[in-house]
């Protein structure tokens, strides 16, 4: 039975160094991914807003501009990139990698008289007529949203163009973009131990940030007042700070930034931050008690459970999917999206849980359980979201030895779970976050949390 009780979330600490992904591991990555193309070249897309691929594979991310990494013969690695970004390459280190300016990347009025064609630029790196090149985008189409016969790449029009006239021909482009982002076994949905830790990191802050402006956020603030508390230190985002308030006559829009909205008890009130890697987000009632709210997120609480019971390796995403709809159900709630997704440098990449899915549950994957429940009254809001890791023996051991004050926090967090909220997790299940489940539907009575008893 779910009840409201006291509980204190113990310190688990908040990490300051990141850790770093082995240059010997980006090098694997982009042998793999060149390996598995088949294709002469592999042309990898990048601009700000999708940058995951690319810093995947070479730790490095164009900060205003767009970017590609070409992957070649005899083990070429080089980022094409604009003005502002050509210096910042040397940030990766990845081995052997060089890289050459291209001033069509860069922002509109920049400087364009010394390298000013993408096409000049990609012959000077060894393309030519009658090479294949798969293309990596920011995401790939599934059969049921496109039905060309020809690839519909996600990269900007007018590269396809350029590489098209550059090989001789449209038929020697493929599209790669599966091989990284696939919820199978795509190179980005299945990772180390290294990453699992630098994703750890982010969702230790990103959640410690969370539960500070939710333990913080009083009526009489502004919006962008109590979003202040987040003590925002400058990691790097996956998507943008989130706020948003309203009273009883508002529907609440989760994704607004905060702004100067005047906040009222019994508001409801959301939050989220997401930096590479994890992403926390807490809402609820700006409220001390509300008997009829409590129902409604204790049934969501029963939900969040459920998805950490079924959660295991070789489980269906459809399975799991099922069982977190089916739990739901019984409090008349549904999930917006899908119950729970991957998460990589962009807060969404894939996800193997969807209705119907045979996709399995994989050690190396991260997870972030997003269930965000449907339908919610106007002024009401209501989510509990953070980042889990899947992981068999050798890759917990591997962790373990590689990182042990991320193991350390990942075995706290499992007693608190076990002994606080009454939740049991299968060893295979990594809790990432420093406010795993603990979900306080009242922000004016942050201690009193839900129990599994």
């Amino acid at each position: 039975m779910t009840k409201l009780q006291p509980v204190t979330i113990p310190d688990f600490g908040v990490p300051l160094a990141r850790p770093a992904i082995p240059a010997a591991t980006l090098a694997a990555r982009c042998d793999a991914l060149y390996a598995q193309a088949g294709t002469t070249w592999v042309f990898v897309y990048a601009d700000r807003e999708h940058n995951a691929n690319i810093l995947f594979l070479s730790g490095f991310d164009p900060r205003f501009e767009e970017a590609a990494l070409l992957l070649g013969p005899g083990g070429q690695r080089i980022v094409i990139t604009g003005n502002e970004s050509e210096s910042f390459t040397a940030i990766s280190p990845l081995p052997n990698l060089r890289t050459l300016l291209c001033q069509s990347m860069s922002l509109m009025a920049q400087d364009r008289t010394r390298k000013p064609s993408l096409e000049a630029v990609l012959r000077d790196a060894g393309l030519t007529r009658g090479d294949t090149v798969g293309v990596v985008g920011w995401k790939y189409l599934g059969p049921e949203e496109w039905d060309d016969e020809r690839p519909g790449f996600l990269v900007p029009h007018s590269m396809i163009v350029i590489l098209s006239r550059v090989i001789g021909g449209s038929e020697g482009l493929s599209d790669a973009t599966a091989l990284l982002m696939n919820p199978r076994d795509g190179l980005r949905s299945i990772v180390d131990a290294d990453q699992i830790a630098a994703f750890e990191w982010a969702s230790a802050r990103s959640s410690a940030s969370v539960w500070n402006v939710l333990t913080r956020t009083r009526p009489g603030q502004r919006e962008i007042e109590a979003a202040a508390n987040l003590s925002y230190a400058g990691e790097p985002l996956s998507a943008h700070v989130m706020f948003a308030s309203g009273d009883r006559h508002t529907r609440i829009h989760g994704l607004n930034s905060p702004g100067g909205r005047i906040l009222s008890k019994g508001d409801g009130v959301t939050t989220a931050v997401g930096y590479w890697g994890g992403l926390s987000s807490r809402a609820g009632l700006l409220d001390d008690r509300n008997d009829t709210f409590a129902g409604i997120a204790a049934a969501y609480f029963d939900g969040l459970v459920r998805w950490y019971d079924t959660a295991d390796i070789g489980v269906t995403g459809g399975a799991l999917h099922d069982a977190v709809i089916a739990k739901l159900a019984e409090g008349g709630l549904t999930p917006a999206l899908n119950p729970g997704h991957l998460v990589s440098y962009d807060e969404w990449s894939h996800s193997p849980v969807r209705p119907g899915s045979t996709d399995v549950l994989r050690s190396g994957m991260v997870f972030q359980v997003d269930v965000i429940p449907t339908p919610m009254p106007d002024g009401a809001a209501l989510n509990c979201e953070d980042a889990v890791a899947i992981a068999d023996v050798d890759l917990r051991a591997d962790l373990a030895a590689r990182h042990p004050e991320v193991w350390a926090r990942i075995e706290a967090r499992r007693a608190f779970l076990r002994d606080s909220l009454g939740v049991t997790l299968r060893e295979s299940l990594l809790p990432l976050s420093n406010i795993q489940l603990a979900l306080p539907p009242f922000w004016l009575a942050s201690e009193m949390l839900f129990v599994n008893d």
